[in-house]
């Protein structure tokens, strides 16, 4: 690999499109929390009082997410001393949960360079479709592990200000060439172990999307997985893709909308479906009750755990987040913590609202696409985060 490591520094422009995981998936290697790489972002400090629906939030629900992910927090951070405290208070007490975060914590408005305080927040899920693992003429989709022939050549050692990035390609001889497309993945026959066989591509599609899943085999069991690797090719929006060929109005972009134009237009789908040359490999999971593992390792909380963009957010802090329901002007005002990551989630506003498992929460995080704020609770006296 040395050979390669030497042609990196001509490589940088094509790190950037190469690099990173799939929108919204989850990373394979979760880092311990802490602070995150630099990154253009502004704080501001913020009284409690001034928060959106701060006085009637529900705080429990948000410090029991925050507490989930004390295990991979540093016990000597900052936010690793709060953990130790928040783990003495009682799991429901209200009233114990307020006091706890307003005495521990400041809240400081996450804002871009430019001082926007609002961004976009969609919602992710994990989704659960039906499949197998032999291949029949109901089951015709491969579910890859990652292929044995993919290189993944992570640039922190090389390059430090590439941190987090990720250099993914396949070898010619002794060069590093761009991996497979998705539309060469799906038109070949791919040496990657196949973990499952599913019945829809549009369904595959927002499996990597979503970037973990279950399965349900014939025989009732269910299959849990997880991001392994992807294939190195900058994701690209099928949404966008369709509206910008007149496809779908803007306002039909939606999960559900590009699900009802595929079924409508099954001699259009495969160019679609190409349009969008990132491919996500999977891994199978331990069986679970628990929520699909997020970025920083712990399991995620149904509407209490957000995937933000960690050069702004460190993954693992409480973030306080006031937003509005899906295709609503319905607040949606609550305590959460930083737990997960995205390709797509990128910016100091930028946020994914982890909705939960199944068909319900496949809905809502299908519809949102909202405006909303972000507020970083940072522990008092603490310097913050050097982002």
């Amino acid at each position: 690999m040395t050979h390669i490591l030497r042609a990196l520094a001509l490589l940088v422009p094509a790190i950037l499109v190469l690099g990173g995981c799939s929108a919204p998936a989850v990373c394979p290697k979760c880092p311990e929390a802490g602070p995150a790489a630099s990154a253009p972002v502004r704080y501001e400090p913020a009284p409690f009082a001034t928060l959106p629906g701060w006085a009637g939030a529900e705080l429990a629900p948000g410090l029991r997410a925050f507490v989930a992910g004390c295990p991979r927090i540093a016990a000597a951070s900052a936010l690793g001393r709060a953990c130790a405290a928040a783990r003495e208070l009682p799991a429901a007490d209200e009233a114990a949960a307020r006091r706890f975060v307003e005495e521990t914590f400041s809240a400081w408005a996450v804002l871009t360079p430019e001082g926007s305080a609002e961004g976009l927040v969609t919602g992710y899920y994990e989704p659960v479709l039906p499949g197998s693992r032999e291949r029949s003429a109901r089951f015709r989709y491969p579910v890859y592990g990652p292929p044995p022939d993919l290189v993944t050549v992570d640039l922190e050692a090389q390059h430090p200000e590439l941190r987090n990035l990720r250099l993914r390609g396949r070898l010619e001889g002794t060069r590093l060439v761009p991996y497979w497309t998705r539309g060469e993945i799906e038109a070949m026959d791919l040496r990657a172990p196949v973990l499952a066989w599913v019945e829809d591509p549009v369904e595959l599609l927002f499996l990597q999307i979503q970037g973990s899943g279950q399965i349900t085999l014939e025989s009732g069991e269910r299959l849990r997985l997880g991001y392994a690797d992807q294939n190195g090719h900058p994701y690209r929006s099928i949404g966008r893709f369709l509206v910008e060929r007149g496809e779908l109005k803007l306002e039909r972009a939606s999960m559900q909308g590009i699900k009802a134009w595929a079924a409508a237009n099954p001699a259009k789908l495969r160019e679609a479906l190409d349009a969008n040359p990132s491919y996500v490999f999977f891994r199978e999971l331990p069986a679970s009750s628990d929520g699909p593992p997020g970025t920083l390792g712990v399991p995620l909380s149904a509407g209490y755990s957000l995937a933000i963009d960690p050069r702004a957010v460190p993954l693992g802090a409480p973030v306080y987040l006031a937003t509005s329901w899906p295709l609503s002007a319905k607040p949606l005002e609550r305590l959460m913590a930083a737990q997960d990551t995205g390709g797509a989630i990128r910016g100091a506003a930028r946020a994914d609202f982890f909705w939960g498992t199944g068909a319900e929460a496949g809905s809502l995080a299908g519809q949102m696409r909202q405006r909303g704020r972000q507020w970083i609770l940072w522990p008092r006296g603490e310097p913050l985060p050097l982002l």
